[in-house]
């Protein structure tokens, strides 16, 4: 019973952080980019508000794409056993998260400058299909 607690309070916080963050940022960037607009002239370089959206869809994305995979340890860590665990959908999940990642990987540009830049833009969706991918190690 102590442990079903404890997961609860840790699913209903994982909620409140993940609905806090999804409404914090986008206002966050849709002031910064008002602000931006006033000060300065915005450059061919820096990212437009649909760009940012995106990046932030991502990471938010991410974040709850990892945390989808903690109930699931914490369960079978507390009950030692991954009794009930569908083998079949884990498996395919796992293929998908590999394939998932190595396809950003097997994208990436030849030029070193245009790798940086290519990895900074696809960031949260890297850590998220090899995040799980590790996660899922730990599931099995």
């Amino acid at each position: 019973i102590l442990g079903s607690k404890s997961l609860k309070n840790f699913c209903v916080t994982w909620v409140v952080v993940c609905i806090a963050l999804w409404v914090i940022l986008p206002c966050q960037m849709l002031l910064r980019n008002q602000e931006q607009r006033k000060v300065m002239e915005r450059s061919d370089n820096s990212p437009d508000m649909i760009e940012m959206s995106g990046f932030i869809c991502g990471y938010i994305s991410c974040v709850f794409y990892l945390g989808s995979r903690f109930p699931q340890l914490y369960k079978n860590v507390s009950r030692r056993s991954t009794e009930g665990t569908s083998y079949l959908l884990f498996a395919l999940a796992v293929v998908g998260n590999c394939t998932y990642g190595l396809s950003l990987v097997l994208k990436m540009p030849t030029t070193e400058s245009s790798r940086a830049l290519y990895l900074l833009h696809h960031l949260p969706w890297l850590i998220g299909s090899f995040g799980v991918l590790f996660l899922d190690i730990f599931v099995s």
